[in-house]
């Protein structure tokens, strides 16, 4: 009786043990799920947006691509820059350029136009086939997340700063880094922007 007794307390000792062992892999694994997520290789694209057409899409499908993110409008003295943005990514888009254009009314109304109406006049007077997307805010009260981490100077340190006017430029590299910022009158075929976009177009994801 006393052997089985013993054998009786080793096996609950066992069993504890094996209890305890998993607890502790239950612990472990909620501990792996409580734990933060990696932070994200491209911040900037973090945002799922609504297009021009009212769908929603999240810019994580630009990733490992080059892309210029370029505040637009339809009725600026700079309107005509989308002729040299449509040549830009015609020329570039099969090498991994992406241009996702935002149409924003936030200076002097030169966007009033509905969704609809924006597309129709990009349609028919310059061709645009990139990416468009709903207008959005870009400056001041209600602007947009994306373009309030693009702008900030603690998340964008080297290119944030308000945005100046329309055409506002900021380019992506494949790593998910801003390589780049031009101005408003900086235009799309600007040799400094080709050349900055043919170096990160060379780079790997």
């Amino acid at each position: 009786m006393r052997i089985l007794r013993l054998a009786s307390r080793g096996s609950l000792a066992a069993l504890a043990l094996f209890a305890a062992g998993l607890v502790g892999a239950s612990l472990s694994a909620d501990a792996r799920k409580a734990s933060p997520a990696e932070p994200s290789k491209s911040p900037w694209l973090d945002f799922t947006m609504e297009t021009i057409d009212g769908k929603r899409v999240p810019l994580s499908r630009y990733r490992g691509k080059v892309v210029l993110i370029v505040n637009v409008a339809s009725k600026c003295g700079l309107t005509p820059q989308y002729k040299g943005l449509q040549a830009l990514y015609e020329k570039y888009r099969k090498q991994g350029l992406v241009i996702l254009g935002f149409p924003a009314n936030d200076f002097a109304s030169q966007e009033p136009g509905t969704n609809q109406e924006i597309k129709q006049f990009c349609s028919t007077n310059y061709g645009v086939t990139f990416p468009m997307f709903a207008k959005i805010v870009v400056k001041g009260e209600g602007q947009h997340p994306l373009y309030r981490r693009l702008t900030s100077k603690e998340t964008n340190p080297r290119f944030g700063g308000e945005i100046e006017w329309n055409f506002t430029k900021f380019l992506i590299g494949r790593d998910g880094e801003i390589a780049g910022r031009f101005g408003p009158r900086t235009e799309p075929l600007d040799p400094s922007v080709t050349a900055a976009i043919e170096q990160l177009l060379k780079a790997k994801a």
